[in-house]
């Protein structure tokens, strides 16, 4: 870690930053902001319940390996996958047994997903050209996104058990699935024909919510979800600034920007809503930080609670698209 940053760690934890909507039930405190040994950007996704971050950082040379840090500030050797021949390897997603899933990409151009457990890799593909993985939950089910080798489109899928269903935000260019929690909720972002991105949701019975973006946004991503159902990713408005926000169910969104930067993102919560982010300096680096989110949400609610044995069976389809709420 740079000292610039044990500076700031320990000048951040002593303030809560409050959002930027009137909504003072919920606080975002930051509670320390690193970088993974020697890279030139640190980008950090998802995060478990044992505050274990995985994300992906560049070195020197711009070549991107994934990484993990432990909630006692450990960093993992850097991960690289051993197909990968196109100097991109990213880690994505993780769950509370340590598996690990991204992306890498091989001389051709080619996207390969592929799960890490231990020294362990395994590829996931369900196209020739584009696949990815991008969340897991604990049983090990994932969503990422895929091209379809017939149509050419970008399309988001969902993984449980082995059946894999495509999942399309209807009119969408393209559709990413980011986030899965135990109740099989999802969340990710979509494309629209004017280039314009929008958050959404499919919730455990496989309703579509769409789109879910901030009030003045020109452009929503949705990376990560809870076992609250807590939704967190980032948003531009008109004039270019990026900010972070947490969406509690069924319409707070919580707005927050890393002090002195335009651009700030939030890429996974845990249960206990501490959130993994990244920020970008006046420099242009992007740093990690890790957050935690208190209070109470418009409802009067510190939780929401999902019932996973409330869940209906998933039906195996070739694909599905699910209607607008």
């Amino acid at each position: 870690m740079k000292l610039r940053h044990i500076i700031s760690s320990i000048v951040v934890i002593l303030f809560a930053f409050p959002v930027s909507e009137a909504l003072a039930q919920i606080t975002i405190n930051v509670l320390t902001t690193y970088d993974y040994p020697g890279a030139s950007q640190t980008r950090p996704q998802k995060i478990n319940d044992a505050n274990t971050v995985v994300g992906i950082f560049l070195d020197a040379s711009g070549v991107s390996h994934g990484f993990t840090r432990l909630a006692n500030g450990t960093f993992s050797d850097p991960i690289t996958d051993p197909n990968d021949t196109g100097n991109l390897t990213e880690a994505r997603g993780n769950n509370n047994r340590d598996l690990i899933c991204g992306d890498y990409t091989t001389l051709d151009g080619v996207f390969h997903g592929f799960f890490l457990r231990g020294n362990r890799y395994s590829d996931f593909d369900i196209s020739s050209t584009f696949s990815i993985l991008l969340g897991l939950n604990d049983i090990g089910d994932s969503v990422g996104s895929f091209v379809d080798d017939t149509t050419g489109v970008q399309e988001g899928f969902s993984d449980f058990g082995g059946t894999v269903t495509p999942i399309v935000v209807p009119g969408a260019a393209n559709t990413l699935c980011y986030g899965l929690n135990a109740s099989n909720g999802i969340c990710g972002y979509s494309t629209d024909s004017a280039g314009i991105t929008h958050g959404f949701s499919v919730d455990r019975n496989g309703r579509l919510h769409s789109p879910l973006d901030p009030a003045g946004s020109t452009g929503t991503i949705m990376f990560g979800n809870n076992d609250k159902n807590w939704i967190v990713g980032r948003y531009a408005d008109s004039v270019g600034v990026t900010h972070a926000f947490i969406l509690v169910p069924p319409s707070q969104f919580v707005i927050f920007d890393y002090p002195g930067s335009t651009f700030t993102s939030f890429n996974g919560i845990n249960k206990k809503q501490f959130i993994s982010g990244r920020y970008t300096d006046v420099n242009g680096v992007d740093h990690g930080f890790i957050a935690r989110a208190t209070g109470m949400a418009e409802n009067g609610a510190t939780e929401i609670n999902i019932q996973s044995s409330q869940l209906p069976a998933k039906p195996a389809v070739p694909r599905v698209v699910v209607p607008a709420m």
